[in-house]
């Protein structure tokens, strides 16, 4: 199994709910609920995430 190297975003706190991402296995981006570290781990092509994180910009604030 791949060794994840899990980081959360700068923008969160210790008690806020938020998700971890690892970028450090060769075409994957894994995603997991920083409440759950054993829990399920989503795992994204390189390209599905970029295009993940531009929906997210193109949403109104």
């Amino acid at each position: 199994m791949e060794a994840f190297t899990f980081r959360k975003s700068s923008y969160s706190n210790p008690f806020d709910e938020c998700v971890e991402v690892a970028t450090n296995v060769p075409n994957t981006v894994a995603v997991r609920d920083s409440k759950d570290p054993e829990g399920r781990i989503l795992r994204f092509t390189p390209a599905a995430w970029a295009d993940f994180q531009g929906a997210l910009c193109e949403l109104p604030t």
